[in-house]
C-alpha cells in the first residue's frame, strides 16, 4: 500500500530533525578561515548573509552540518580549493549547507563564494566557474559605476505543472481574487523547483498568512520550499517585481535560485523581453532589501540562458576553531 501525502510529509520531516540532531563532530584543534559577505546588495547589512568557508579541506560531511548551524545563516558554504587544471575542467569545487542538510544548488552562495574565491585570488577574474551538485555554473563578474556587478547563469528552464488560484490562495490566507488571474501559477526550474504564485498587490503579498503543514501535504512529492510570490506592484518604480519567499520558521532576504525560475516565467509570459535585464526588489519585509537583477532569453517555448546577480559586499573575516 502506497503512503499518503501526509505520511511522506511526516517521515520527511522526521529524517530532517534526525539529521539535525546528529551527534556534534570531535573538536580536532584545527582552523578554518571564513568570509561573511552580504549578496544581492552593495550596502553592508543588506540584502542576503552568506559565510564562505574558504578552505574545507579536512572537514567531513558532520563537520560541515555542524559549521552550517553554529553559523545559523540560511547557508553556508565550503570551499575546496585542488589542482588548477581540475578546477580550470571542472571549477572550483564548493559545497552548500543550510542548517538542516546539504543543497545542491544555490543563488546567493553561489554569487557569494565566487566573489570570495575572486577576491582571495587576486580579484582581476572576469570568471569564476564552480562545481556544484549540480554541475559546473559559471559566475562572471563586471565593474560598473555602482560597484562590482556579479551574475551567475542558472540551467535551461523547465516548466512544471499549473495550479488553480482556488486551491492556491487559501493555503496562504487569501482569497482568490488576490491572485493575479492574467498569469498563470506555475512550477518552474532553473536548477531548483519553486512555483510562482502572482499575487495582484504589495498588500496581497504583505499579509499573507501560510498554513505550511497544508501546503506541505498538497504539495507532497513536490519542491522543498513550492510557493514563491510575486507582485507586478513594487516599491521601487524601476523594480519590475516584488518578491517574497516565507517558510516554516523564518522568510529569506533574496533568494538567487527562485529569481532565475522568476526570470524564466517573466519571460515565458510576456512580463519581460527576451533577453531584458530586470530588477526584483526582495527582503522589504524583513528589513533586508536587496536587489536582485534578472534576464533570460526565449526562442519560441524554449527559455534559456537564465542569469540571476547583482552585487556582493564583505562584512566579517575569522577563523572558527574546531
Amino acid at each position: 500500500m502506497q503512503s499518503s501525502p501526509r505520511r511522506r510529509f511526516l517521515k520527511t520531516m522526521a529524517l530532517t530533525a534526525a539529521a539535525a540532531s546528529a551527534t556534534p563532530p570531535e573538536n580536532t584543534g584545527s582552523r578554518y578561515p571564513f568570509v561573511q559577505v552580504d549578496v544581492f546588495t552593495n550596502r553592508r547589512l543588506q540584502g542576503n548573509p552568506l559565510a564562505v568557508f574558504t578552505d574545507a579541506r579536512g572537514l567531513t560531511d558532520e563537520h560541515m552540518q555542524a559549521f552550517a548551524r553554529e553559523t545559523n545563516l540560511s547557508e553556508t558554504t565550503f570551499v575546496f580549493p585542488r589542482e588548477a587544471a581540475a578546477e580550470r575542467e571542472h571549477g572550483v569545487q564548493v559545497r552548500i549547507w543550510t542548517p538542516r542538510g546539504e543543497l545542491p544548488f544555490a543563488g546567493h552562495p553561489s554569487l557569494g563564494t565566487a566573489t570570495v574565491i575572486r577576491n582571495l585570488r587576486g580579484g582581476t577574474a572576469a570568471q569564476v566557474d564552480l562545481d556544484l551538485k549540480v554541475g559546473k555554473i559559471p559566475v562572471t563578474f563586471e565593474a560598473r559605476p555602482g560597484g562590482l556587478f556579479v551574475e551567475m547563469r542558472q540551467k535551461d528552464a523547465e516548466f512544471g505543472p499549473t495550479h488553480k488560484g482556488e486551491m492556491v490562495a487559501p493555503l496562504i490566507g487569501l482569497k482568490p481574487e488576490d491572485i493575479d488571474s492574467s498569469l498563470p501559477i506555475e512550477q518552474v526550474s532553473t536548477g531548483s523547483n519553486f512555483i510562482i504564485v502572482p499575487l495582484r498587490t504589495l498588500n496581497a503579498i504583505r499579509t499573507v498568512q501560510f498554513n505550511h503543514a497544508g501546503i506541505a501535504e498538497a504539495f507532497a512529492g513536490g519542491p522543498r520550499r513550492p510557493l514563491f510570490l510575486v507582485t507586478r506592484e513594487t516599491e521601487d518604480r524601476n523594480a519590475r517585481l516584488h518578491q517574497r519567499l516565507v517558510f516554516n520558521g523564518g522568510e529569506d532576504p533574496a533568494t538567487g535560485s527562485a529569481s532565475g525560475c522568476v526570470a524564466a516565467w517573466m519571460v515565458r509570459h510576456n512580463v519581460a523581453r527576451s533577453g531584458e535585464q530586470v530588477l526584483i526588489e526582495q527582503g522589504l519585509e524583513i528589513h533586508r532589501p536587496s536587489q536582485i537583477y534578472v534576464r533570460a532569453d526565449r526562442d519560441g517555448d524554449r527559455v534559456y540562458n537564465v542569469r540571476v546577480g547583482g552585487g556582493v559586499v564583505e562584512t566579517m573575516r575569522g577563523e572558527y576553531l574546531l
